[in-house]
């Protein structure tokens, strides 16, 4: 099989992380996380005395989308230097956020996200799926989201888990992020709207479909209409 790209769309709680570590398993890609990698770095105790860090970590601890510059600078570079070293694919969790993530700057000749990944898979092998779920269901899954402090694997909501005070994984305490109280939700669902939601023409313009998927069913549901969406777009671009 080819190296392909995944992006998953969706807004906060739409469930982007958890089928984003299935996709990966099951046709061997590596996950990149952004939200993940931005989370890391600026709460990483060796950046706290950088100020542009520490601008960007009261963004992104309140729901606001980081600096789009910063955050292409960091990602772009993580996605050559992954693609340089590892002989897989990629599957990208909710990035690029922001149109000029996206598209890049074009009057200082900087490629966003789209265009590097075009250059690296081929368009025909650039894979976009949005998952779509309510706003109340947004709100619901986030408020009740909660993750080991240590491996950051999350742990979805039921009367089991939320008895829980450690990884069944690693052992490490379980703990609310700071980008899941109720207020943070809201607003993290307005920047999806007005900053991320636009991506979608500026795809549509260049000739790249948009999968929409279903993300209200239980995750094994959206999982195999995934992997269906998926396989059908593998088999069109290999001309089988």
């Amino acid at each position: 099989m080819k190296k392909i790209s995944v992006v998953i769309y969706g807004s906060p709680g739409s469930g982007k992380g958890t089928q984003a570590d299935l996709i990966a398993e099951h046709y061997g890609l590596v996950h990149f996380d952004t939200g993940k990698v931005i989370e890391k770095t600026v709460h990483d105790p060796k950046n706290a005395g950088d100020p542009v860090i520490q601008r960007e970590r009261q963004l992104f601890d309140t729901g606001i989308l980081c600096t789009p510059e910063w955050v292409l600078k960091l990602v772009t570079a993580k996605i050559r230097e992954i693609a340089e070293c590892e002989d897989e694919g990629l599957v990208f969790s909710g990035s690029p956020r922001t149109m000029y993530e996206a598209e890049g700057d074009k009057e200082k000749n900087i490629p966003g996200v789209i265009p590097i990944l075009e250059e690296i898979f081929g368009k025909e092998n650039l894979i976009v799926l949005r998952l779509n779920v309510s706003a109340e269901s947004s709100i619901f899954r986030n408020s009740h989201r909660r993750v080991c402090e240590d491996c950051q694997t999350p742990l979805l909501y039921s009367a089991e888990t939320e008895k829980l005070t450690h990884c069944p994984k690693c052992g490490g305490r379980i703990v609310t992020r700071t980008l899941d109280v109720p207020e943070t939700i809201k607003v993290r669902l307005e920047e999806y709207k007005n900053r991320t939601e636009p991506i979608f023409q500026f795809l549509k313009n260049k000739g790249i479909s948009v999968i929409d998927i279903d993300g209200e069913p239980a995750p094994a549901v959206v999982t195999r209409s995934i992997f269906e969406k998926i396989d059908d777009k593998i088999k069109k671009s290999s001309g089988n």
